[in-house]
């Protein structure tokens, strides 16, 4: 099929690379020339693993093209796929100027009919209000459907290619056979439905699973005053099918562009409906507070924060992105910052855009993990990146000036701290003291 994409941030780069990947011709649109440029050079705006490679590949096979001509894509393509942002307003509903701007300039460049499919994350109705704009703007017939999306980021690619499920959202019937034979590609478990319920669906989805975060969070702080284990209820609950595994790691709270924002815009549907989603709004509230857990785990144990030296582990939300966006870190070194300490941050990849947010002369810029830890009074693993777990913890504690260890993430096991002389602190589990000191080593 030939696909024009609006939009080339994550969900469309994402999706315009794997649509190509499984033989569609695709035209990626962008108003950002700068962009568009590094895209035709195989640059990714996004770091995402294996993106460049594959757009590399697809774009020598023909298969994948980029512009910043909107009309030129459409006037190619049979389906037009909406993947612009929907950020979140003062209030916590969706923006949707940026899914406005595009529905109407969509609809003065249609030369025929075309499925227009909304992959944007947008409030039950919106697609309504997409086939309105689109309406104003042409003479042309279209059906517009909602394809929401389900990828993570740091796994994007994959998620796209190997999904759990798709979702069509139609309300011409007519649609089903050829869409469902369009993402066969990827899985055959193809759920068709209404277009609002496929709206409702993914805010459904992403507020669930911010669910299960906040809960097994709240369990963890009850299990650090019981003295239990976290990670060993967790383990236990997960092997009940009814729960399932997934989604109850303990730690910091949640970030990043989906959960944060979606589960504010399912609480502002709700309330222009008349109802207050009550269970979402502690939802939300535990998620605040609990990455706060980590200054006062640091002040428990350094007392007064104001001149003390704190390493940082980890800026992304997630591991294998440097997407910052509502990352737990943000709140945690403004924190600091105001608190009078001296901060020395690293992660792998999110330096960069974490310096573009934060900037401060409190902040030294480290270039690895251990330089993050020289001279400092505590570190804090904010991010679970692959890396901090192979570091020989036991050459801590003759680099560090105190050798606190606050493990945000639950990334290392009882095991791999005893020995290594380390005070360490976790979310939800007994605090170890890794009293046996191991013999000296050369700094």
């Amino acid at each position: 099929m030939d696909i024009a994409v609006i939009g080339t941030g994550y969900v469309g780069l994402v999706s315009g690379v794997c649509f190509a990947e499984v033989g569609n011709n695709v035209i990626c649109v962008d108003q950002d020339k700068t962009k568009i440029d590094k895209l035709q050079n195989f640059i990714s705006p996004i770091y995402e693993p294996g993106i460049e490679e594959l757009m590399e590949k697809n774009i020598h096979a023909g298969r994948l093209a980029f512009t910043t001509d909107l009309a030129h894509a459409i006037s190619q393509s049979e389906l037009i796929i909406i993947a612009v942002g929907t950020p979140s307003l003062p209030n916590g509903e969706a923006n949707l100027s940026y899914i406005e701007q595009a529905s109407m300039e969509i609809g003065k460049a249609m030369n025929g009919y075309k499925i227009i499919a909304t992959k944007s994350t947008v409030p039950v109705g919106t697609n309504e209000h997409i086939q309105m704009i689109i309406a104003m703007n042409t003479q042309h017939a279209f059906d517009v459907v909602s394809i929401p999306e389900f990828l993570r980021e740091g796994s994007a690619i994959d998620d796209t290619l190997h999904p759990d499920r798709i979702v069509l959202g139609l309300d011409n019937p007519s649609l089903a056979e050829p869409l469902t034979d369009l993402h066969r590609a990827f899985t055959d478990q193809i759920f068709v439905t209404s277009i609002r319920s496929a709206e409702m669906i993914k805010y459904a989805s992403n507020a669930f699973l911010a669910t299960k975060i906040s809960f097994i969070n709240e369990i963890s702080n009850i299990c650090e005053k019981v003295g239990a284990d976290v990670t060993e209820v967790a383990k236990g609950m997960g092997k009940d099918k009814r729960i399932g595994s997934s989604f109850l790691n303990a730690g910091i709270g949640y970030g990043g562009s989906c959960f944060p924002k979606d589960t504010d815009a399912l609480i502002q549907i709700a309330g222009n409906v008349d109802y207050e989603f009550q269970l979402l709004k502690s939802v939300v509230e535990v998620n605040k507070s609990q990455r706060y857990k980590v200054i006062s785990k640091l002040e428990a144990s350094l007392g007064l924060l104001s001149g003390k030296v704190v390493g940082i582990w980890g800026l992304s939300f997630k591991p294998n992105t440097d997407d910052i966006r509502y990352a737990p870190s943000i709140e945690i070194v403004e924190t600091l910052i105001r608190a009078g300490a001296t901060l020395k941050l690293y992660d792998p990849i999110a330096m960069d855009k974490f310096r573009e947010r934060i900037d401060h002369p409190s902040i030294q810029w480290c270039e690895n993990a251990m330089e993050a830890a020289v001279g400092a009074d505590a570190i804090c693993l904010l991010t679970d990146w692959e890396e901090f777990k192979t570091i020989s913890l036991s050459k801590l504690i003759f680099i560090m000036d105190q050798p606190i260890l606050i493990d945000g993430r639950n990334v290392y096991s009882q095991e791999q701290i005893q020995g290594t002389g380390l005070k360490y602190y976790s979310v939800g589990r007994p605090d170890l003291i890794g009293v046996s000191r191991p013999k000296a080593l050369t700094r």
